[in-house]
């Protein structure tokens, strides 16, 4: 990477800090916690909107893997997800009723919130509906990975988003809130993926699985990305450039072996593709606050006129961490 280059990109970085500090203004704290937060506390941060149904179980997921405390940011939701968030004394939850896509996305509110908070921090970024799994998860919590990170001077950690769903149609099995959502949603693809390299970024570019099968099956090019750097041992100078695909400074986004060898990686299983979708994709579509003229919920609204089964004769059942790793999605690398 020339001198050039390397100046555009610090520039760019301080221009989305500038940008976030600026949005903090957007904010209003409901419920402030942020006081008990101790010096070593592993943090997740995210952004949401009606998702009250996944809350319970969201919340009970990560409080088992280590985290200790959720910094959240309500997109002015009317199903009680905000009055729910308020009351867990684990988490600090701020409203904001301004454009989701105007933030960057959610991107700019987290940003701040992270140069406020997270400085020396261990933070985990994610939706509610995407659910972190890493090697030796079903033994060792979160924070024995994060502990292996420091002592090997690693300071981000990838993680694919692997799209889950159910066999039959998306609508036949009821979630109940507080329910794990992989009992439905327990099939993925285990191939169709692609990867490129982003030259500017350096990070890895992941598209494919269900969401390109079905949905873009003729413009694969136009699914959605997979992959992702959820997890970030955070510094003030850090920032988020385009949800959690990216960061800056660059050198954050090299979670991969260029020399030929395997860096440890993870997954985020993404449960969207419950009976609650078709209901969540029509209010996307309408409030047309995502990316791309909402092209992906566009392509949703279109597909799920034919009750369209994402389920496939080539789709896998999700067991364990290590079916993933056989299969080539996640690695532990040299993490014995």
């Amino acid at each position: 990477m020339g001198i050039w280059t390397s100046y555009r990109l610090r520039l760019q970085r301080r221009r989305w800090l500038v940008r976030a500090i600026r949005k903090r203004r957007e904010l209003r704290s409901i419920a402030d916690r942020t006081k008990a937060i101790k010096k070593d506390d592993l943090l997740l941060f995210s952004t949401l909107r009606n998702e009250h149904v996944r809350l319970p179980f969201f919340l009970k997921y990560y409080r088992e893997q280590g985290i200790n405390h959720f910094l959240i940011v309500d997109n002015d939701s009317n199903d009680g997800s905000l009055e729910y968030l308020a009351e867990q004394p684990d988490v600090s939850v701020w409203h904001s009723r301004k454009s989701y896509k105007r933030s960057r996305f959610g991107v700019d509110w987290l940003n701040w919130l992270q140069l406020r908070y997270a400085h020396g921090h261990w933070c985990l970024t994610v939706d509610p509906d995407e659910f972190l799994i890493y090697p030796f998860c079903d033994t060792r919590p979160l924070r024995a990975l994060t502990d292996w990170l420091d002592a090997s001077s690693i300071k981000s950690f990838s993680a694919m988003l692997l799209d889950m769903y159910p066999k039959g149609r998306i609508d036949e099995q009821p979630y109940q809130s507080g329910q794990n959502p992989l009992e439905i949603a327990s099939w993925f693809d285990s191939g169709n993926y692609t990867m490129d390299r982003n030259k500017l970024f350096g990070n890895l570019w992941i598209q494919g699985g269900p969401r390109s099968r079905v949905f873009f099956p003729d413009e694969p090019k136009k699914g959605p990305a997979l992959n992702k750097i959820p997890l970030v041992k955070w510094n003030r100078r850090y920032a988020y450039v385009s949800s959690t695909h990216m960061l800056l400074p660059r050198g954050l986004n090299q979670v991969y072996d260029e020399w030929g060898g395997e860096k440890a990686s993870g997954i985020l299983l993404h449960t969207k593709f419950l009976d609650t979708f078709t209901e969540k994709a029509a209010e996307e579509l309408h409030r047309k606050q995502h990316y791309a003229a909402s092209v992906e919920y566009i392509a949703y609204a279109q597909a799920l006129k034919d009750d369209p089964e994402l389920w496939c004769k080539w789709s896998e059942k999700y067991i364990n961490w290590r079916q993933l790793e056989i299969l080539g999605l996640m690695s532990k690398g040299n993490w014995a």
